[in-house]
């Protein structure tokens, strides 16, 4: 089978597309023939091997011994005499961060609980759009609890994948939300439903004296100080990525504020796949739909063009590759 191999961490240039042996499931685990896969900040972070904990610690100190790619959607090739959820044919999506990566290939085998059945309706390239940003943004939406209409939501770093599924997640509810990007961003994140959009690079959210119910972040770039300041009393300020110094400081400072202080800050630690079947129930629904910024062939310039796309931030919504 083809795989997307990293030779050297650093840069796109060291990807290389090759023939390798293909897998054989073994006991609950299941042969998926890749149909789509999409990148995440994850997947960047291997590539340059950033941060050295916990990036290099999976795929290799010095040099990297790992296959790319979290979020995948595809259909089972095969299953092991364990495997009692799924048969071969089955359509299936899921989030493979937590079992090794190697969705950057033709084939990958994964424990079947890694995994979903996808919508009959939904295509390969939406479902793998969806498994890693859904799941952050529905914990991320969540985390103040339940919302009441009239309170105040922001996004900082809106414009990716995250953004645009919490939106519409949000939305739902009737929330007044805002969202932060780079100005290229505000115009398509206005058509997702934003109320209010800001151009990071001219307006910093934590000193406009606006203040709001709950905040997600999936950059984690400013103090703890700032965001609590951007806080309305009882607010919750959840972090979904960032630098793992700024994740710390977090923790820490959410460990004083949340004792001190009728604020809460917390990081959100990602349940992978959990409730993947509720966006099955959303998109049949006509309530969700992925937004695809782009799509991408599954040959060795066309994912280093996908790769260097992603890196340079300007993508709205999800980049996939379609293999």
């Amino acid at each position: 089978m083809k795989a997307l191999m990293l030779k050297r961490y650093g840069s796109p240039d060291f990807l290389t597309i090759e023939e390798v042996a293909t897998p054989r499931p073994l006991g609950d685990q299941v042969l998926i023939k890749i149909k789509a896969v999409s990148i995440n900040d994850w997947d960047w972070g291997l590539l340059h091997g950033t941060p050295f904990v916990p990036n290099r610690l999976m795929a290799g100190l010095l040099r990297p011994r790992i296959v790319l790619g979290a979020d995948v959607a595809g259909i089972i090739e095969a299953v092991g005499n364990k495997v009692t959820a799924y048969k071969p044919g089955d359509e299936v999506f899921g989030d493979l961060s937590g079992c090794g990566f190697g969705g950057f290939a033709e084939y990958v085998c994964v424990p079947q609980r890694s995994v979903c059945l996808k919508s009959a309706r939904m295509s390969f390239v939406q479902a793998a759009s969806i498994p890693h940003a859904g799941m952050l943004a529905l914990q991320g939406v969540r985390a103040a609890g339940d919302l009441e209409l009239g309170q105040e939501v922001l996004i900082n770093g809106a414009g990716g994948g995250v953004g645009s599924i919490a939106i519409q997640l949000l939305k739902r509810q009737n929330l007044e939300v805002t969202g932060v990007d780079s100005a290229a961003k505000l115009d398509a994140m206005r058509g997702w439903g934003f109320d209010h959009v800001l151009d990071y690079r001219m307006d910093d959210f934590t000193r406009t004296g606006k203040r709001y119910d709950l905040i997600i972040d999936v950059k984690s770039d400013r103090s703890p100080s700032d965001y609590e300041r951007a806080l309305k009393p009882f607010g919750v300020y959840a972090t979904l990525g960032g630098g793992l110094s700024h994740l710390l400081k977090i923790v820490l400072s959410g460990l004083r504020i949340n004792r001190a202080r009728d604020k809460k800050l917390q990081v959100i630690g990602l349940q992978s796949n959990r409730e993947l079947a509720y966006f099955n129930e959303l998109f049949e629904a006509g309530k969700f739909k992925p937004v695809i910024d782009s799509e991408f062939e599954f040959t060795t310039s066309s994912v280093r063009d996908a790769f260097r796309h992603f890196e340079a931030a300007a993508h709205k919504g999800k980049v996939v590759v379609r293999l």
